[in-house]
């Protein structure tokens, strides 16, 4: 069975045990809250820096999908048998094969689904097509709760300026509202 088109869009580095430990902490909302001080004074929102940190964050959750696609191809490149016993095996193999706690399921076709401990789908293989990948619910929930973390500091900065600017006119002997 060949196998064409696949992609990395970004092999995550994270670790299963990592996952369970992910909280934004105060240092990481301060480092938040600095950033979109900086944009917020650059008329900037959600600036390289902060995007660069959102998904370094993110990737502390994320499945190695690198490593996944690797075993999937490597299992599928053999022979129809070899795809015969990996569609026959259990849950116990499929995690030996693919790392606790991956699961897979193969469709007729040579369509393939894989799925993390929670039962997100994080893997799709369609024949033809090739690799794609899908963002857990714990991806979800990281990069949700530092867009919120942002949004806040970043809106909080915007005000500070605008109502600096406001008391400015005022001062200077110019009421924009005459």
């Amino acid at each position: 069975m060949e196998i064409t088109g696949i992609k990395n869009i970004h092999p995550a580095a994270g670790k299963a045990s990592s996952k369970k430990g992910w909280k934004l902490t105060d240092a990481l909302r301060e480092k938040i809250t600095a950033l979109a001080k900086e944009d917020a004074a650059q008329n900037v929102y959600m600036g390289n820096q902060f995007l660069a940190l959102r998904k370094s964050e993110v990737a502390k959750v994320a499945p190695d999908r690198a490593v996944l696609i690797g075993r999937m191809n490597q299992a599928m490149s053999g022979d129809m048998g070899n795809m015969k016993q990996i569609e026959e095996a259990d849950r116990r193999w499929l995690c030996i094969l693919f790392g606790e706690p991956y699961e897979a399921e193969f469709q007729s076709g040579g369509g393939v689904h894989v799925y993390d401990e929670n039962g997100d789908e994080i893997l799709t293989y369609t024949a033809g097509v090739g690799w794609h990948e899908k963002e857990s619910k714990a991806e979800t929930e990281v990069h949700g709760v530092l867009k919120a973390a942002y949004y806040d500091a970043y809106h909080a900065a915007r005000q500070e300026i605008n109502s600096g600017i406001a008391g400015m006119e005022v001062q200077g002997g110019f009421d924009a509202r005459a």
